[in-house]
């Protein structure tokens, strides 16, 4: 018997996760890199040079012996890319009808309305009177965001005033992408599920998620999300299924979500695996990797069930410490999972994770974003 292979998109941090997640399974994963030098390219089984918009590269990447299944861990995914796969045969997971609705945050609006999920207010920013209107309607203040492209906090901006915006604006028109505006949402905290959908409908969630957000960037992940009302607990995971079914999402979704005094909102959605999904590597029985590559394939999910009480995600942005592997004598909690990203240090760039199992909640909490600083900083005087 051969092993399956499982092509992925992109080598950033999130494919170079699934490998160990593929050896384990017995299956080939053939990443396309930017570089031989892309986090993924060390761990994947099989390395194409390439980006997603070269063709020859896509070529490389469904050459025979063929793909059981294409996936990515990125939304910037060509059209093209699809229709090679389609030629080819090979099933990309999830396809081009339901990652729309990740690349484009304007459509993914509208089909969230159609679906009656709860959003926040926003409408398309075409003219300045767009953004008056809206403005006036929703206090004087707004958020603007980019359609496509976006991430990280890029492509997002508060604005108080129509001369904030006139600089996109003028970008939109000269052929950039399109310009959403949503409401400034009152949020109590941010959470997020995920949920793992195979071809064959079996879907799977793990238990919701608070996340916390520094300049934009997601800083900590507390697993469950701490004092969080059962029902909208299951209001978040039933969003979740919604989606999944309605939008033929297979792999891993994750759903960003506001929690507000009256209840939760949409927030963003990413078809792969995510950062708010991180703690699960560690912290359940099934990791978001593992499931991510049994859903592509059409196998069997994995249990979802935390593994102890808490678990925290926190991660290391760049800072003072340029050689993270250092870190590794220098972190003395024996129960901190330390991942590293293969990735040059830059400030606030996302250059790894600690995820850290406990009892207590607050010490859990602790404990991890005190590892986190080590591996970031150095250990403390």
């Amino acid at each position: 018997m051969t092993s399956p292979i499982v092509a992925v998109i992109g080598g950033g941090q999130l494919a170079r996760m699934m490998a160990p997640a593929a050896t384990a399974l017995g299956v080939t994963l053939r990443v396309l890199v930017e570089s031989d030098s892309a986090p993924a390219a060390a761990p994947a089984h099989e390395t194409v040079v390439g980006l997603p918009t070269d063709p020859e590269a896509i070529a490389r990447l469904l050459a025979a012996p063929r793909p059981a299944a294409v996936t990515f861990e990125h939304e910037h995914i060509p059209a093209e890319v699809f229709a090679a796969c389609d030629e080819a045969g090979v099933p990309v997971r999830p396809g081009l009808a339901a990652l729309t609705f990740a690349q484009d945050k304007i459509e993914m609006r509208a089909r969230m309305d159609q679906l009656g999920l709860p959003n926040p207010a926003w409408a398309e920013a075409r003219s300045e009177a767009d953004v008056a209107r809206f403005l006036a309607e929703h206090g004087g203040e707004a958020i603007l965001k980019t359609a496509r492209g976006g991430y990280d906090g890029k492509g997002v901006m508060v604005i108080r005033d129509v001369a904030d915006a006139r600089p996109w604006l003028d970008a939109a028109a000269a052929g950039g992408p399109r310009l959403l505006l949503e409401q400034k949402v009152p949020f109590v905290r941010e959470l997020a599920v995920q949920i793992a959908r195979r071809p064959s409908g079996e879907a799977r969630t793990w238990p919701v998620v608070e996340s916390l957000q520094r300049d934009g960037v997601c800083a900590e992940v507390t697993a469950p999300a701490p004092d969080l009302d059962p029902q909208r607990a299951a209001e978040a995971e039933e969003i979740a299924r919604t989606v999944a079914e309605a939008l033929d999402v297979t792999g891993a979704l994750a759903v960003e979500l506001f929690e507000t005094e009256d209840g939760i909102l949409i927030n963003e959605l990413a078809m792969r695996p995510h950062n708010s999904g991180h703690w699960s590597m560690d912290g359940a029985v099934t990791g978001q990797f593992e499931q991510h590559l049994r859903a592509v394939l059409d196998l069997p999910l994995g249990d979802t069930t935390p593994t102890a009480p808490w678990t925290v995600m926190a991660n290391v942005l760049g800072g003072a410490r340029i050689d993270l592997e250092s870190a590794l004598g220098d972190v003395t909690d024996a129960a901190a999972k330390i991942h590293l990203y293969g990735k040059d240090v830059r400030p606030g760039r996302k250059v790894g994770h600690v995820n850290l199992s406990g009892t207590d909640r607050a010490g859990t909490y602790e404990r991890a974003v005190a590892a986190a600083a080590v591996v970031r900083d150095g250990a403390p005087a």
